[in-house]
């Protein structure tokens, strides 16, 4: 690593996307040595502003300047399955170099390409070990390792590059349980810049500050995540009671001009009458109604300027107060009655070598969790009941319409647009009727003509949802694989609310215990050593 300080500075930064989507404008900001947790609601820009300072995307205007190396980890980390893991973590090189020298290879080009890394095998074991890797080893191809491993990789290949500023787009997505906690611990011994986007709450509670992106601005605050909650209910609760104040100060500016209005009315009628009876001469009357216009018009001014600041007022104390859009996830009526059959699983073996012996049943509206390690066949036993996948033996029956929301989101076509997307799953609906379903997944307007290929990785998930959702006939059993990998913290919460009140039969793949015991879950199946077997929630937990 560098010896100088190390900095992320954005000046005036502004980014467009091609179809003229604005995600930021004149941005500042300024992120110095420490851990950095950057939130904010779904289509924000966190994602965005990542690969702006990694320079994966080019700023339209402003600059973006990085004191030291740059290490960063997306969103949606895929290695060539080709690759050995000594490639994936660039040290094959220099591995070969040494392996070269030990072998009595005395080439200068050797001794050039190692350096000063002479302990870079150890060095890479150690991390790898550190991550809960030491098993896969440096020879082995990238296919023999789960997804999950994929995202460690990754994230080792940078821990031992040593950069100055690490940036990290939710990298607990799709890792197991084990594997949050070695990323836990590689976040937390972590020294110099580190930004992490995430709604991994444990995960936010290790950074020294939140970075809130609201509206194209950054809000700092100190601590963790509940640091944060703390501070913001705080700065909530006075916003509200700045409305309440705003609002009775307009409420008295509106009572004060009717009143003055009513007092500039009686002096009029009183002139006027003074003016018929001609108790007064001329020139004096009409001297005082034109003082009294005057006066009138003096204070019809001051009690009109006086409740227009009072708007203003009101105006940036609303403004203050935050109402986040959320999606209002409304699940048809799909009610399936206690003791229906769903789903049935006979001696079910699938690809990759897990199974499911005997006869496996689900039956009314159960709720199962579907847990286990990355690699297990969680994935791959969803989308065998779905029909995408041919098991090896055995049989799937469905009795109800069933619905799968993957992991991918790849239901979308990316060249298509939301509204075209949705408008392929409910082809007899009105494009009146799709957009005011998009609406409650806040695709309003231009929003809903954007091209899938575009969306952030929260606005893909309501995409895919609404496209679910809206789907003919409607889902009686309901799959979802991992539904809040890409979710901010607000979107979760409405999620679990709508999945409440669903009435169908759910089977959710998550490694997100909180969420999975927040939506009622009444049976966990746990696939471990390719083998389905029952569990219970406190062993899940006590697995950690």
């Amino acid at each position: 690593m560098s010896t100088f300080p190390t900095s992320i500075t954005c000046t005036g930064l502004s980014f467009s996307w091609p179809d003229g989507t604005e995600v930021l404008d004149g941005f500042q900001l300024a992120v110095g040595p420490g851990r950095t947790g950057l939130i904010g609601v779904n289509g924000s820009g966190k994602s965005t502003l990542l690969k702006l300072i990694a320079g994966e995307l080019t700023p339209a205007d402003g600059t973006v300047r990085i004191a030291g190396e740059v290490g960063y980890l997306p969103q949606n980390a895929t290695l060539d399955t080709a690759l050995r893991v000594d490639q994936a973590l660039g040290i094959a090189a220099t591995r070969a170099a040494l392996h070269a020298i030990e072998g009595g290879d005395a080439s200068e080009e050797h001794f050039t390409a190692v350096g000063d890394d002479w302990d870079v095998e150890e060095r890479a074991l150690a991390t790898l070990d550190q991550l809960g890797l030491g098993r896969i080893g440096l020879d082995r191809t990238i296919g023999e390792v789960s997804g999950g491993e994929c995202v460690l990789l990754r994230l080792a290949a940078l821990l031992l590059a040593r950069p100055d500023v690490l940036l990290l787009d939710e990298p607990t997505n799709n890792l197991d349980l084990h594997a949050r906690r070695r990323l836990y611990g590689a976040v937390e011994a972590w020294s110099g810049v580190l930004v992490v986007v995430s709604h991994d709450r444990e995960l936010l509670e290790l950074v020294d500050q939140i970075a809130d992106l609201r509206d194209g601005e950054v809000s700092w605050y100190g601590g963790g995540y509940s640091a944060y909650e703390e501070a913001l209910a705080a700065e909530q609760e006075a916003a509200e009671r700045m409305v309440r104040v705003a609002e009775a100060d307009v409420q008295r500016q509106k009572r004060e001009l009717a009143d003055a209005q009513v007092k500039l009315a009686r002096r009029k009628r009183y002139g006027q009458k003074m003016y018929d009876s001609k108790r007064e001469p001329k020139i004096v009357m009409n001297a005082r109604k034109r003082a009294a216009q005057e006066s009138a018009g003096k204070h019809r001014i001051m009690h009109t300027q006086k409740l227009a600041e009072a708007k203003e007022r009101l105006d940036e104390a609303v403004e203050a107060v935050r109402d986040d859009d959320e999606i209002r996830v409304e699940l048809p009526y799909t009610t399936v009655p206690p003791g229906r059959g769903v789903l049935v699983m006979r001696d079910l073996e699938l690809r990759y070598g897990a199974r499911v012996d005997g006869e496996w049943e689900l039956r009314g509206p159960e709720r199962i969790a579907l847990v286990g390690p990355n690699g297990a066949g969680k994935t791959t036993l969803l989308r065998t009941i779905a029909g995408e996948l041919r098991p090896v033996a055995g049989e799937v029956v469905t009795h109800v319409p069933l619905r799968f929301l993957p992991q991918r989101l790849d239901v979308l076509d990316d060249a298509l647009s939301v509204v075209e997307n949705v408008a392929r799953f409910a082809p007899e609906a009105t494009n009146n009727r799709i957009r005011a379903r998009l609406a409650r997944f806040l695709f309003r307007g231009a929003r809903a003509d954007q091209p899938a290929g575009t969306l952030s990785g929260g606005e893909r998930f309501r995409a895919a949802l609404a496209a679910l959702l809206l789907a003919e006939p409607a889902p009686q059993l309901l799959m979802l694989d991992e539904p809040t990998n890409n979710l901010d913290m607000a979107s979760v919460r409405k999620l679990t609310a709508a999945l409440d009140a669903y009435e169908g039969a759910l089977i959710v793949a998550s490694h997100d215990v909180p969420f999975l015991e927040s939506i009622g879950i009444t049976r966990w199946l746990l696939l471990e050593d390719g083998t389905l077997r029952p569990t219970t929630a406190d062993e899940v937990l006590s697995a950690r």
